[in-house]
């Protein structure tokens, strides 16, 4: 690392990172802390929560999964954690005097990434968090004196509303400051009354506040050295910090945990269109970056990097559906209730059919069969429950966007050979049949926690899922069948004549063979 300006520009530095025990979050912790161990100290926003103080709760986080390498290789890199109490919905993100003097003293990069991102969020939530908050954050950041970047992640469809999305701030969907001052009066009802006019021709309250998020850091920012990062569907690890981490069921993961699991059998999808996914480490690294250049250059203007995938290596969510039942078959999960076998449906109808046929059905049949055993339903409840998740999602799967991504390649061009090695984000370099196995595995040990000494049985209950599979499909062919020969004397002879044939044909390649073995 001893070419990496990137790593010497973080020395000696201090960082304040809000939504660090998010996914993106604790990623970016342990990379600054990996990566760029010259850092002094990374103060972390923390809400006290379930009775846990946040000394318990930065424990909680260190105690993960992500940090495993940094506990065993470098501990004491750990002591540079320093959590701040605080709220992103209270004045002053609720951060106590004494601790906004010890971050303004210190403090010169932050890193903004804390937002709900529940897709069917209640408004005034929404507007809580990625709207309240974000003008809070501003508040706080223009107390930091030695503030040299901010870096705001919003979400590359936070414009989904149209059909290209340049690197561009656009004019909001309303006035971001008339509809805080509204949600602070309005009654909730009323507001749930009045979302969906509110929000447009975007799918949710989440897209419409991030919209209005980036049009209030151009109005507040003045003089603030802003940059604004924007991942599109943000997926597992590639390779950092553990290959195919993931924390979540949120997005693909779900879908591929479903798969996996038998479970999924249909999903409304438009298989032709790009599948904007990103691995978790390209925006990651991004960021990093992205403070370096914005402290280092001082652009005279608010630059968005578009964190996108479709636009230089696309990946269709066909391609998703073969790769990902190659993957799942290569390494399936453990004890998987039916044979990975279901289809991606770009026509609604067929998908409704499919899911009472093969999600609800056996569902269903299957809790019926746990009362007369005792034991609690649970499919039925499943599946409900999946459907709500996946109806979140059914926009993005039936909608293609292109987002230009020009100005993260314009950041790689700046960078030396060992920062682009160090954090690298070029997405041309990913190879997505490689991805996916990574992502299937990702999904398979750390959402599902199956140990990998757990592969040889899975594949033997595989095995016996695939043939219990094709001999149920022989018997309701076959009692489909003897159902239409009992009515009808056509099909009688035909069944017949064919029985005929299959056991004459069945004769000959036995007498074949018998020949073979003879000669």
């Amino acid at each position: 690392m001893v070419n990496s300006d990137i790593v010497g520009f973080y020395r000696d530095r201090s960082i304040f990172i809000t939504g660090a025990t998010g996914f993106m979050g604790k990623v970016l912790v342990e990379k600054l802390l990996r990566c760029c161990p010259g850092i002094k100290n990374l103060y972390l926003l923390m809400r006290p929560k379930a009775g846990n103080d946040i000394r318990t709760r930065l424990e909680e986080l260190i105690s993960t999964k992500v940090f495993d390498n940094l506990r065993r290789d470098s501990p004491e890199l750990l002591n540079k954690l320093v959590p701040i109490a605080g709220d992103m919905s209270l004045p002053s993100l609720g951060v106590s005097p004494s601790d906004i003097k010890m971050l303004s003293d210190n403090v010169s990069i932050v890193f903004h990434s804390a937002a709900t991102v529940k897709f069917d969020e209640a408004l005034k939530s929404a507007v809580e968090m990625n709207l309240k908050g974000t003008m809070r954050l501003i508040e706080l950041v223009r107390k930091m004196d030695r503030l040299e970047a901010l870096v705001h992640v919003s979400t590359a469809y936070a414009n989904c509303d149209k059909d290209e999305i340049a690197e561009m701030i656009y004019p909001p969907p309303a006035d971001p400051h008339k509809l805080m001052e509204c949600v602070d009066w309005m009654d909730e009802e009323l507001l749930k009354g009045i979302t969906k006019k509110l929000i447009g021709k975007r799918p949710n309250t989440y897209t419409y506040t991030k919209a209005l998020a980036e049009h209030l850091l151009l109005e507040e920012c003045g003089g603030i050295p802003l940059a604004i990062v924007r991942p599109t569907i943000v997926t597992a690890a590639m390779k950092e910090p553990i290959p195919g981490w993931v924390d979540n069921l949120n997005g693909p993961t779900g879908l591929i945990a479903g798969a996996g699991k038998g479970l999924l059998r249909t999903l409304w999808c438009h298989t032709t269109m790009v599948a904007d996914v990103i691995p978790v480490e390209f925006p990651i690294n991004l960021m990093i970056a992205v403070a370096w250049h914005t402290a280092t250059y001082k652009p005279n203007n608010i630059v968005v990097y578009n964190c996108a995938s479709g636009y230089h290596n696309p990946l269709t969510w066909g391609q998703i559906e073969s790769l990902g039942r190659v993957a799942l078959l290569k390494y399936p999960m453990s004890e998987v209730m039916w044979y990975p076998s279901g289809s991606f449906k770009s026509n609604l109808t067929l998908h409704k059919i499919d899911v009472v046929l093969y999600h609800y059905l056996p569902a269903y049949f299957l809790d019926f069969l746990a009362r007369l055993s005792g034991k609690p339903p649970m499919l039925v409840r499943l599946y409900d429950k999946a459907h709500r998740a996946m109806s979140c999602l059914n926009y993005f799967t039936t909608h293609e966007w292109r987002f230009i991504s020009e100005n993260p390649i314009h950041l790689l061009e700046k960078m030396s050979p060992e920062d682009r090695r160090i954090f690298y984000f070029d997405v041309r370099t990913i190879d997505w049949a490689s991805y996916l196995e990574t992502y299937a595995l990702g999904t398979r040990r750390f959402i599902l926690k199956d140990d990998p000494s757990t592969l040889p049985a899975a594949r033997r209950h595989l095995t016996r899922m695939f043939w219990i599979q094709q001999i149920s499909r022989v018997a309701v062919l076959l009692l489909f069948w003897r159902a239409v020969v009992s009515r009808s004397e056509t099909a009688r002879r035909v069944w017949n004549l064919a029985f005929t044939m299959l056991v004459s044909m069945m004769r000959r390649l036995s007498a074949g063979a018998g020949i073979g073995i003879a000669k």
